[in-house]
């Protein structure tokens, strides 16, 4: 018996093996989250008003401790990072034919976002191709600034790709960049709570992230990080609100543009000093080591059922807890609800281009018994044969 499952909500009769898209709130923090709701009805304005800046202030201070920045002023609180994007793509000021240097591996909202901004300003959002498999971080990094050219302004790149899974060589891509005077973005989206994480270490311009997935808080609860060198090119809020010429400023722009920005439910953000509690009470590094193990040991058996090869090494430095599969399906989001509807399995099956790929993720409250479940369901799947055939 998983022990750790019993302090999840989830549906009992699901197996859930799509921590990567939303997460899941363990109870301790589900009920914080509720204290915070039930205070904002029982005395809003103070919630709002008098108290607001101050928790969020707290919560930031907790959230910048963990992820190691030094400021709690250069973090702000955002509901998804697809909106830190945006943030960020509004302010570049790009200019006809600057380029925005990415990988063909990113995030679908993301790449619409930098899509838009750059057909905006006739600026060229330049996906460079990446071979799979992946053979070695050397390559990766050469093929992917085989794309850089003196017109390179930003370069934009995920921590942990979404459809792939893939843990990219951020630290090094960022170093390059930097020393180029090219304006560093890292979508972080997979990487709190499932990977350790130092934003000062790491350096970039700009880091968004998801708290609400890996680090298991209240649903819409997301950061923006930003440099001190790089906040003055943030000039404009996304959302022109009291936060524009404020009244009462805070002493930050930063904070000001983008934490006042009218009336809204920040309950999800005061949850963070309850999700650090609960993952070190648990022992949350050794919790993240054995469920990486677990994706590993069952990898080998998915691909052979697949007829699939992996898109990467599978060690350490490229997979951690998501492991995404390709499969040969014409119809992935049917299949998808067929393991869902038939098989009481959660787990995505996803387009990443012209190809497909089946991610499973594992985290504290899964057990071998979910994998079971989704294997047998593939085997039954497969020899239905209306909805995968394998690609060798």
């Amino acid at each position: 018996m998983n022990i750790l499952k019993e302090k999840f909500l989830i549906n009992p009769e699901i197996h859930f093996l799509n921590f990567g898209s939303f997460g899941a709130c363990p109870q301790p923090v589900f009920e914080n989250y509720q204290y915070w709701q039930r205070l904002l009805e029982f005395e809003t304005v103070q919630f709002i008003n008098v108290n607001g800046a101050t928790n969020l202030a707290n919560s930031r201070a907790a959230l910048a401790n963990y992820l190691d920045i030094p400021d709690k002023d250069d973090l702000v609180y955002i509901t998804n990072p697809t909106l830190g994007v945006n943030i960020i793509a509004k302010n570049l000021n790009l200019s006809p034919n600057d380029e925005v240097l990415t990988t063909d591996l990113e995030y679908g909202a993301c790449d619409r976002t930098w899509d838009l901004f750059c057909e905006n300003s006739k600026a060229i959002y330049k996906r460079q191709k990446i071979t799979l498999p992946i053979t070695t971080k050397e390559k990766f990094i050469e093929e992917f600034f085989s794309g850089l050219t003196d017109k390179t302004k930003v370069v934009f790149v995920s921590h942990i790709t979404s459809s792939t899974g893939l843990i990219l060589p951020v630290k090094e891509i960022v170093s390059i960049a930097k020393s180029k005077g090219i304006i560093t973005i890292v979508d972080g989206a997979h990487v709190p709570g499932q990977l350790p994480l130092s934003i000062q270490d790491l350096d970039p311009d700009f880091y968004t992230g998801a708290a609400h997935k890996w680090m298991m808080a209240a649903k819409g609860c997301s950061f923006l990080y930003a440099h001190k060198r790089a906040q003055p090119l943030l000039k404009e809020p996304l959302i022109v609100s009291w936060g524009y010429k404020a009244i009462k400023p805070s002493g930050s722009t930063f904070i000001d543009y983008n934490q006042m920005i009218g009336t809204r439910d920040f309950s999800a953000f005061l949850t963070i000093p309850s999700c650090i509690a609960f993952m070190k009470e648990n022992n949350w590094s050794d919790i993240a080591e054995k469920c990486h193990e677990m994706v590993l040991s069952n990898a080998e058996r998915f691909f052979n059922l697949l007829g699939s090869v992996p898109i990467s090494p599978l060690t350490k430095e490229w997979i951690g807890q998501m492991l995404s599969i390709p499969i040969n399906t014409d119809k992935p989001e049917d299949l998808q609800r067929k393991l869902f509807t038939d098989y009481n399995i959660e787990v995505p099956v996803m387009r990443q281009g012209d190809k497909i790929y089946l991610r499973y993720s594992i985290n504290g409250y899964n057990s071998q018994q979910d994998l079971d479940a989704l294997y047998d369901a593939l085997v039954e799947i497969k020899k239905q044969g209306t909805l995968i055939s394998s690609l060798n």
